[in-house]
């Protein structure tokens, strides 16, 4: 092969490697055009007030394409899949409670993102805010609104295997101090101290003492729900397989997702709910693998996101396992209600 065949095939490979680079450019700057566009059929969503007090509301992330996606939006707690109104505010990962929020954003920089978590007051006003080491993933407020938490993976971005890092960080909301990572926190297991380089924590959910959480520890290829002390910086295993739990408004039960032998690697999960005084546990009525922290609506019901057309739909079903699922909601996750 001659010196000027081998130039002109470098050429040609250089050209058609710009050609694909361009068409990629192109059809993604077309694809978010799209996105900033509303779509037929779609849930109708307008600017205007959003608070977290009140009563009888729901406020989410709407996923709906148009020029309010990823914002915090708002509608009728008996009304889930009505007009929204949109706050202008965008997040990655919210919850609420009792006036404060916190919610994970992505800070997009020239050559790569960076995340951080703001502690939002009743009006969706900046409180606070801090770093978060990788990508959002779990967030929630206490029930008096004092403490938030997050979780945010710092290696992998899936829950589904088993080779992912993640780092789980608390804030007291009113003094601003952060404990950085629940790793940091002293491990009871089976009764007797605990101490593993490979433990991981997410999924925390708080009681009402402004003292108790619980949350999932993972350690040596298994998951546990452990209960958490603020005071004390301690945690104690309870319950094995348990992942991203849910406690229920009158403290009594848990929700989660359990793994479940024999389900694909990539969905291996199914809601339950475990009773804490007998550790009996339920299954729900969903028969699909939900990979999500599911609220509480009251005592009685179950909403979580699956996977839907912009994203994600809410859907609830019965806590006593009877029933069955019901969509709410479309191009919506992250909800939390305002009572």
């Amino acid at each position: 092969m001659t010196v000027r065949t081998r130039i002109l095939i470098l050429l040609s490979a250089v050209v058609a490697l710009a050609a694909v680079a361009v068409a990629s450019v192109l059809h993604a700057s077309a694809r978010a055009d799209r996105r900033d566009h509303a779509q037929a059929g779609g849930p109708k969503v307008t600017s205007g007030t959003v608070s977290l007090t009140g009563h009888g509301r729901m406020v989410f992330r709407n996923m709906a394409w148009g020029p309010h996606r990823d914002e915090l939006t708002t509608v009728p707690a008996s009304d889930p899949a009505g007009p929204r109104t949109a706050s202008g505010v965008k997040c990655l990962r919210f919850y609420a409670a009792s006036g404060t929020g916190v919610c994970l954003q992505a800070v997009h920089g020239p050559v790569s993102d960076t995340y951080r978590a703001l502690i939002l007051d009743d009006r969706l006003r900046t409180r606070d805010h801090y770093d978060v080491p990788g990508i959002p993933s779990r967030a929630r407020v206490s029930p008096t609104g004092h403490f938030a938490a997050w979780t945010a993976f710092v290696g992998g971005d899936s829950y589904a295997g088993t080779n992912f890092s993640t780092r789980t960080a608390i804030v007291d909301a009113r003094t601003g101090e952060l404990i950085p990572s629940l790793e940091a926190f002293r491990i009871v297991r089976d009764g007797h101290p605990y101490r593993a380089a490979d433990t991981n924590f997410w999924g925390v959910t708080f009681a009402a003492d402004d003292r108790t959480f619980y949350a999932t520890l993972a350690t040596r290829g298994s998951t546990y729900l452990v209960r958490g002390d603020l005071r004390t910086r301690t945690v104690t295993t309870l319950h094995a397989n348990v992942e991203c739990p849910s406690l229920s408004p009158d403290g009594s039960r848990v929700a989660y997702k359990k793994r479940v032998k024999g389900l694909p690697k990539d969905a291996p999960w199914r809601l339950y709910v475990l009773d804490l005084h007998t550790m009996r546990e339920t299954p729900l009525a969903e028969p699909r693998s939900v990979d999500d922290q599911a609220v509480w609506k009251d005592t009685r019901t179950i909403v979580y996101a699956l996977p839907g057309d912009y994203g994600a739909d809410l859907y609830e079903v019965p806590a006593d396992g009877s029933g069955q699922p019901r969509r709410i909601s479309k191009a919506a996750v992250s909800p939390a209600y305002v009572r």
